[in-house]
């Protein structure tokens, strides 16, 4: 675990929120597998790949999360037990500095000769406190932790990037890859700024056209059915 690393602002990492609405509606209409307005009715419709790649960055979404979790949870007890590695110090004027990388006592205090024993002896405490610390993480399983997340996670960033090469043939296809970027995207609960509300009214209308198709075909297939009950029972 490198210095830049550690910093007590922020014991966990604030992931990205999606918004419910458009976005579940979403989700549940590409997962249960609705065709697209020209696919629906057809018997042997090949698999549409951008959907079948969604469900891969889903899966490997899913898993960078908990694992992320369970790394901040790690994260949490050793910042507890252990605390992140820092050292305090009090400069030659009296004033007294909790500086948390080695990078911080040296521009801190300097290379000049006045704060060498200073400096020297903040880089020794410093160096200790890091060596409990990675001596504690690797022992709770918050390296490897850690180290699971970051794999993870670059997996599931190089699926999405795949969508952007991944041709979609529905209607659902096309809404999963949006679906996606919106996930992946959107940093926080209400975003207002291009292109947010852009994808997501694009998102909104391939549902509402879906599902209008969806619901004419049901009508026609009932108009249909009664039709042929109707003459089975003439005869």
């Amino acid at each position: 675990m490198t210095d830049s690393d550690n910093s007590m602002s922020l014991p966990f990492v604030t992931r990205r929120r999606v918004l419910a609405g458009t976005v579940a509606a979403t989700t549940a209409w590409t997962v249960n597998g609705n065709a697209s307005a020209g696919d629906a009715g057809r018997a042997n419709v090949p698999s549409d790949p951008a959907l079948a790649l969604r469900r891969e960055w889903q899966t490997a979404r899913k898993l960078t999360d908990r694992l992320c979790r369970r790394q901040q949870r790690l994260e949490t007890r050793l910042a507890e037990c252990v605390g992140f590695p820092c050292v305090d110090v009090r400069l030659p004027g009296g004033e007294k500095l909790t500086l948390y990388s080695i990078e911080a006592v040296k521009h801190v205090l300097g290379n000049g000769p006045d704060t060498a024993a200073l400096r020297e002896k903040a880089e020794t405490e410093f160096a200790e406190h890091q060596a409990r610390w990675e001596a504690a993480a690797e022992k709770s399983g918050y390296i490897a932790a850690l180290r699971a997340e970051g794999e993870a996670g670059e997996r599931t960033k190089d699926l999405l990037d795949a969508f952007s090469i991944t041709p979609a043939t529905t209607l659902a296809g096309v809404a999963g890859k949006l679906d996606a970027v919106l996930r992946e995207g959107e940093a926080w609960e209400e975003c207002s700024e291009f292109p947010w509300p852009q994808i997501r009214s694009a998102l909104s209308d391939l549902v509402r056209i879906a599902e209008g198709f969806g619901a004419h075909r049901v009508r026609r297939q009932g108009t249909h059915h009664e039709q042929a009950e109707a003459l089975r029972h003439s005869r």
